[in-house]
């Protein structure tokens, strides 16, 4: 593929262990109550399990939208991610601004459907109300080298999406390798993604410190030959804290503080907001 002239790049196993030590190193020195506040600002507070129900998340919107009446000196989160079904839900019910309305589209969690209906379901996530769509690679496609296809897909539903963000989900714990995730990664910026995310959290491996290294890389190579800024988005397994900040770090370490903001850094998680929450006021608390 002509793109890979200008992208050419490798990854040593040295290299990658070394940079994910040193920025686990450089995260034991973020645990600060400000940076636990601008990481749980990044939260894309997430709901997509097979048993939810319209109530279920109507009590998750209720939550966001008292939030600020229970922990006033807090941030909230970045938006609300769910199933196609539940957006109108969300854009009926949440009443506080500034928090995006994010779906899942594309056939999530396996892409193995139609590239019509991939389309058509994005369109009707953004006509019920969606800010943001997170559409998953055809990761067969992908690992048999059909990266024409592989780009083609996302070029139809980022063109589905319109003015909508879109989030293109990588499933790194599939890729292989960090060539792999490279391919993938500039694959998915170079067609129009926003954000380019780690993983669906449905498969047996989630993010890892090495594959955000890896997609934090191409990013910084992609925006030193274009000047577009892509977003980054772990998900899949974060639940506390410390691997939080660790992924925090990495992006700091690569990318730089410009990076470090919810318009360029999403962690996609559901249990992390409590956890967060727990050690910047030093107790045990379950609110979502």
């Amino acid at each position: 593929m002509k793109l890979f002239e200008k992208y050419n790049r490798t990854f040593t196993q040295k290299e990658v262990e070394d940079a994910v030590n040193s920025a686990k190193d450089l995260s034991k020195n973020l645990m600060t109550p400000e940076m636990l506040k601008l990481t749980f600002k990044t939260i894309d507070l997430t709901s997509l399990n097979s048993n939810d129900t319209f109530k279920k998340i109507e009590n998750m919107i209720l939550k966001v939208n008292e939030f600020k009446n229970n922990f006033q000196d807090m941030p909230n989160v970045a938006a609300i991610c769910v199933y196609p079904n539940f957006v109108q839900t969300i854009k009926k019910n949440l009443s506080v601004s500034n928090i995006k309305i994010a779906s899942v589209t594309g056939g999530f969690p396996s892409s193995q459907t139609f590239l019509e209906i991939k389309t058509q379901e994005t369109r009707l996530c953004l006509q019920r109300g969606a800010d943001e769509v997170d559409m998953v690679i055809s990761v067969g496609e992908f690992l048999g080298s059909d990266y024409a296809y592989t780009q083609h897909e996302i070029k139809k539903i980022k063109n589905a999406s319109g003015n909508g963000h879109l989030k293109v989900i990588l499933e790194t714990g599939l890729l292989e390798d960090y060539d792999k995730i490279y391919k993938a990664s500039i694959i998915a910026m170079d067609s129009g993604a926003d954000f380019i995310k780690t993983s669906t959290g449905k498969e047996k491996i989630g993010a890892t410190p090495e594959a955000v290294y890896v997609m934090s890389c191409a990013i910084k190579d992609y925006f030193e030959l274009t000047g577009k800024k892509i977003g980054l988005k772990p998900a899949g397994g974060i639940g506390t804290p410390e691997v939080a900040l660790h992924y925090l770090a990495i992006v700091k370490q690569v990318l730089g503080n410009d990076w470090l903001n919810n318009k360029l850094f999403r962690i996609g998680a559901s249990s992390l907001a409590n956890k967060l929450l727990s050690a910047i006021y030093k107790k045990e608390i379950n609110y979502f």
